[in-house]
């Protein structure tokens, strides 16, 4: 999953910092129009030219965009960068994701289709998904950032969980715990579609190499 977060880098180059309160607002705001527009991350990349894997970034409070990307993104939505930053006029503190929200969808294609379950603006080191893969559907990740570890639990099908160079079938109510920064890939290889749930938990300080 988080490979997709070390691909497609552009030249959006954000700072990597913790985020300041108004930082945090705009980061939330830039996800809060995606989803009163109803788009993916890949439509909001191809509207703004941002890359998918910044806007998530972005969204997650894991970056701040510069002043570049941030334009790029108002223009997208049609606003000017002062709209981009507009006070909200109250907060919540129940944070629900709906189930027909597509800002949440992180990928969908032939493949698999994966969505996000976790607030893209408050954990910056766990990320939950809900992953279905169609018949024959693989999902091939890259290895994440050094020291970060998956769990996976099968709810519907069979697949075939990768992980270096080591395999393990699993079936529904299976569950996994597994390296994630080596080239691993889940594949769906049952006969209907497969559905399961997936957790990165990422590393706070590099891990070492033994």
């Amino acid at each position: 999953m988080a490979s997709q977060t070390h691909q497609d880098q552009k030249t959006e180059h954000p700072e990597t910092v913790d985020t300041e309160p108004v930082a945090q607002h705009v980061c939330g705001r830039i996800r809060t129009l995606r989803s009163q527009k109803g788009w993916t991350l890949e439509q909001l990349s191809t509207a703004s030219g941002v890359s998918r894997s910044m806007l998530s970034q972005i969204e997650r409070g894991t970056a701040n965009p510069t002043l570049v990307v941030a334009y790029r993104i108002a223009q997208a939505y049609s606003l000017t960068l002062a709209d981009l930053v507009e006070t909200p006029t109250g907060t919540t503190k129940i944070d629900v994701i709906r189930s027909d929200d597509r800002s949440y969808l992180f990928r969908d294609d032939r493949q698999c289709r994966i969505r996000t379950l976790s607030p893209l603006h408050l954990e910056k080191d766990v990320e939950f998904y809900e992953l279905r893969l169609r018949p024959n559907g693989v999902l091939n990740s890259a290895p994440h950032f050094e020291g970060t570890r998956e769990f996976l639990t099968i709810e519907k099908g069979t697949v075939r969980l990768t992980s270096a160079d080591e395999s393990s079938e699993l079936k529904p109510g299976d569950s996994a715990h597994y390296p994630a920064d080596v080239p691993h890939k889940i594949e769906n290889i049952g006969r209907g579609e497969a559905m399961a749930f997936l957790v990165d938990i990422y590393s706070r300080a590099p891990a070492p190499r033994g």
